[in-house]
């Protein structure tokens, strides 16, 4: 009797393709690099389709949360910067990957375009023109006019925790170790409000999904975390619960 051979009963699935993707999230637009190979497309759109899907399961939210309602754009290997492996650019609404880039990037770039996404639809004295630019973490801490609802009272929260003390009177801890890094590197960058919370995000997100490398990688022992610029301890716990609190509650408001 001729050996069976298994490989022959198992059906090969097609591989994933970034159309596909764009049309299962409804994406504004998804434009791939001349120099990406096919080969280097099947696998990032794989790996990208697995990480939104996990960001989707970590969020309790369909697939609108993920495109920001059809107004988020995605670049691979195309429009990147020097030295920066992913980077959102708000005057577009869209995220960049550079080709071949370093894994752990998508959750916190995808939390810059919510971020931004929210800013005048959050708070009723942002601009149309302030709010190209302008973050809603930011406008949160200048002070901005929050608009009045239950599910913008649990993002304020969010934003709360993640750069005030428990008493509300003095900044968290996560600011100052952000703050101490800025002065230490003679920069402005760590201690702005929208990257200390998509780090903040980061952080809840990995300890939702904690094996999917692409979607966010090492919170907790990198050496950014070493100087506290991931939240962790007490504070990690309450910016996952409030975190946890505004997106499940956004995912059922969207359900309806």
């Amino acid at each position: 009797m001729k050996p069976f051979d298994i490989s022959s009963a198992v059906e090969v699935q097609p591989a994933i393709t970034f159309n596909q993707i764009r049309e299962r999230f409804n994406f504004k637009r998804i434009a791939i690099g001349r120099w990406v190979t096919q080969a280097e497309q099947e696998r990032a759109a794989s790996a990208f389709d697995k990480s939104l899907s996990d960001l989707m399961t970590a969020l309790q939210c369909p697939e609108s949360v993920i495109s920001l309602r059809g107004n988020l754009s995605f670049q691979y290997g195309i429009g990147g910067r020097p030295g920066v492996a992913a980077h959102y650019d708000p005057s577009q609404c869209c995220f960049s990957l550079a080709k071949n880039a370093g894994p752990g990037s998508i959750a916190h770039e995808w939390f810059h375009a919510l971020d931004h996404y929210l800013g005048n639809k959050v708070f009723s004295d942002i601009s149309e023109v302030t709010a190209t630019s302008l973050f809603a973490s930011n406008a949160w801490l200048q002070d901005a006019t929050p608009i009045p609802h239950s599910l913008n009272d649990k993002l304020y929260h969010c934003f709360k925790v993640i750069m005030l003390s428990d008493d509300a009177k003095q900044p968290s801890d996560l600011f100052k170790a952000s703050a101490k890094m800025d002065r230490s590197l003679k920069s402005n960058y760590y201690a702005k409000p929208e990257e200390m919370c998509a780090r903040a995000f980061e952080a809840f997100i990995e300890d939702s999904i904690p094996n999917n490398p692409h979607l966010v990688n090492n919170t907790r022992h990198s050496e950014e975390a070493k100087y506290g610029l991931y939240p962790n301890g007490q504070q990690r716990q309450l910016i996952n619960l409030a975190f946890n609190d505004y997106f499940s509650l956004l995912g059922m408001a969207l359900a309806k």
